[in-house]
């Protein structure tokens, strides 16, 4: 009796800890995995998980597996194995059913073979080029394309961080871990029938929000590029770039800076400001007034009299060298303005722009920040990004790739697509294929053969090691080593089966079929508001003590949970990738359940047959 209290007592313990950490989640305050780190040192010091495990998640198979696979997606990126096929795609025309079959088409086969948030992110600059080109709504493109991204991942072992936890769950109670296509057949049913439910029929459920796809319209930036003269009586007459910033207390961008007919770019220009020099900025109405205010600087009025305009008329008649001397139009050659989309792991989250320094550390002038489709009104020094906002930046065409890639921005736009060097491309392929031999043939397993395969990636150059550590989202990573000892927690404490028992019970005289619809539906909510591994590590156990409970295959049980935890389509929360296309699709939070909920049914539909034919009771 004293020892079921304790049992008891420690299950009880336990669904407070996940039931506080799942608060957390939804919530969204604080980054998940720091609530998943605070999950797991609360259940150390409750005793729920052993001192000397707490950290053993980190060296766990199935952390290192998606790891591995990170960097080698990164290495696809690098060699050019997917601007080949970019390049491709974007060929196909104006047609947008013909368009959807393509964009989603290649992510679904792309998040098979790599990270499936990496895939989007591959060709999500392929769509909004597209859209561009075409005149195509971008939000007729981007959540199918998603969605798409995560249909692919249920293709393959490695194709999402569910299905590594799920065949490790296996190799942990069954001693054999699922093989690389032990999720192919299930998998490719379900992304098959999901492709063509979403070209032919979903579509027509997302959202057609116009003027997405346009720079000028979304930010509207025509009408803030002004240009501010120096006078004598100007504060900012003998000031430095840097310090006419810190006077104003706001990021407002410098483009350029002229002065007897030469112009220097603003990123570039480390002099002090004198009488007569003419700045480009982009500002608004409250920045002109600001700059007014504060350093004396005014706009350039036009000609106002006729006889103004006349003069300038007989001016522009002139021999160049008889001219008077004139304000030249600013050459912003050497500056690109670029849009990009704040990625989930990106450093610039929950941070300003004056705690990043994005001028002077990256060469970077924030002109505009744009959050579910419109621009933010607030002032720029006071927005602290989020995941999914859209950027307007200004900085060196030479050096904006770098400064976007170290920042964790995903460009939205003018992206050039180049080969990689063939050599390296067939390389990349070659090691790939090495790895996935090896671990078909069982000679190596998961996560040793894809670590080895990221491990020859980084030493013959296929891929830098600064971009090796850079591929590997540290959140992610840390997320499932955190919150792989609580889930293992969930099991010991007895908390599993006391949930697998009360599914038992209402389904005692139901057809099994009827609770794996059951534990399908749970699961598939659960992803919708906290990440997809996470879903996965805590259903894993439930869906293990339900077999045992009906004393049936623990497989069909496992598939049901792996296949779920990646149907997050109801919420732009629920994935990366969800979360990614919302500002530049110009989504509300309510827009994803329209495809998302038929989406889901169709999985539902298409994944329990499937399962009960390949993996039996």
């Amino acid at each position: 009796m004293a020892i079921e209290s304790i049992g008891l007592a420690a299950s009880t313990l336990v669904f407070i800890v996940l039931g506080l950490t799942l608060m957390g989640f939804i919530w969204g305050r604080f980054r998940y995995d720091l609530v998943a780190v605070t999950a797991l040192l609360v259940s150390v010091m409750l005793g729920l998980v052993p001192a000397e495990a707490a950290f053993a998640g980190f060296g766990h198979p199935a952390v290192i597996t998606v790891a591995a696979v990170l960097v080698l997606s990164r290495g696809f990126e690098r060699s050019g194995v997917v601007d080949v096929i970019a390049n491709q795609v974007l060929k196909v025309g104006e047609r947008l059913l013909l368009q959807l079959l393509v964009l989603v088409g290649t992510v679904v086969v792309l998040s098979g073979i790599m990270n499936n948030v990496g895939a989007l992110a591959l060709l999500l600059p392929v769509a909004m080029r597209l859209a561009r080109e075409h005149n195509t709504a971008p939000s007729l493109l981007l959540m199918p394309l998603a969605f798409g991204s995560l249909l692919g991942g249920l293709t393959t072992l490695i194709g999402t961080p569910p299905n590594i936890i799920i065949s490790s769950y296996r190799g942990s109670i069954t001693g054999e871990n699922f093989g690389m296509f032990s999720f192919s057949p299930v998998g490719i049913a379900v992304a098959a029938a999901g492709l063509a439910f979403i070209v032919l029929i979903g579509w027509r459920l997302t959202p057609k929000r116009s003027g997405q796809a346009s720079t000028a319209e979304m930010f509207d930036t025509a009408n803030y590029l002004v240009e501010l003269k120096v006078t004598e009586d100007s504060k900012a007459n003998g000031l430095t770039l840097p310090q006419l910033r810190d006077e104003l207390e706001e990021a407002i961008p410098v483009l350029a800076v002229v002065r007897d007919d030469n112009r220097r770019a603003g990123y570039s220009f480390h002099g002090i400001l004198q009488e007569g020099d003419i700045l480009l900025l982009e500002a608004g109405p409250d920045e002109l007034k600001l700059l007014e205010d504060k350093v004396g600087l005014s706009a350039i009025a036009e000609p106002e009299s006729e006889q103004e305009t006349q003069e300038s008329d007989t001016a522009d008649n002139l021999p160049a060298e008889e001219k008077p001397d004139e304000r030249l139009p600013v050459d912003t050659e050497g500056l690109q303005l670029i849009e990009a989309v704040v990625r989930n792991d990106s450093m610039m989250n929950n941070r300003s722009v004056k705690q990043l320094r994005l001028n002077q550390q990256f060469g970077l002038h924030l002109v505009a920040v744009a959050r579910d489709g419109s621009r933010l009104k607030q002032r720029l020094r006071d927005i602290r990004f989020q995941t999914g906002d859209v950027l307007l930046l200004q900085g060196s065409e030479k050096e904006i790739s770098d400064s976007l890639s170290t920042l964790g921005c995903l460009p939205l736009a003018n992206r050039e697509l180049q080969l990689g060097k063939p050599r390296k491309l067939a390389i990349s392929i070659g090691i790939f294929a090495l790895a996935i031999m090896a671990m078909m043939f069982d000679l190596l397993p998961a996560a040793v053969a894809m670590s080895t395969a990221a491990l020859v990636s980084l030493l013959i150059g296929v891929l830098p090691l600064r971009d090796g550590y850079q591929a590997i989202d540290g959140p992610v990573i840390v997320l499932l080593a955190a919150m792989l000892p609580v889930g293992e927690a969930l099991e010991t404490s007895g908390g599993a089966d006391i949930i697998a028992n009360a599914l038992l019970s209402l389904g005692a005289e139901w057809p099994i079929f009827i609770s794996l619809i059951g534990l399908f539906i749970l699961t598939m909510l659960l992803s919708n508001v906290v990440n997809n591994a996470a879903a996965a590590l805590l259903m894993a156990p439930i869906a293990a003590s339900l077999a045992q409970g009906f004393k049936v295959s623990l497989d069909p049980f496992l598939m049901i949970v792996a296949v779920s935890a990646s149907c997050a389509f109801l919420t732009p929360i629920g994935h990366q990738s969800n979360t990614l296309v919302l500002g530049p699709g110009g989504y509300s939070f309510g827009d994803y359940w329209k495809l998302g909920l038929p989406l889901s049914i169709v999985v539902l539909v298409v994944a329990l047959p499937v399962i009960f034919w390949v993996w039996p009771l």
